[in-house]
């Protein structure tokens, strides 16, 4: 019985994996969206703090932020109101993007 439920399950992954998609449809882009970072990147390379956070997200109009420390593994999820702000070992911004 168990094993006809997990060929069951390999079956239906395998046919999942045959999905198709549409060839008109394209992958987001950072600014597409209600958030915008291109107003924001002055803040690159300054350090990573509240305040940089608040005028990052004001500045990029985005409803949602993100901190992504160094090293850190993020879900790969597109959000168009997220704004994204990557910091290295000494806490200074290295990248902003929405998403």
């Amino acid at each position: 019985m168990v094993r006809t439920i997990c060929v069951a399950l390999a079956g239906l992954s395998f046919l999942a994996a045959c999905a198709t998609v549409p060839q008109d449809a394209e992958p987001p882009v950072s600014g597409e969206g209600p958030c915008d970072a291109s107003a924001a990147q002055g803040l690159v390379g300054q350090r990573a703090t509240q305040n940089l956070a608040a005028e990052a997200m004001e500045l990029s109009g985005a409803r949602e932020f993100r901190w992504i420390p160094p090293n850190s593994a993020v879900t790969m999820d597109y959000r168009s109101t997220r704004l994204n702000v990557e910091y290295d070992e000494n806490t200074v911004v290295t990248a902003i993007r929405c998403g």
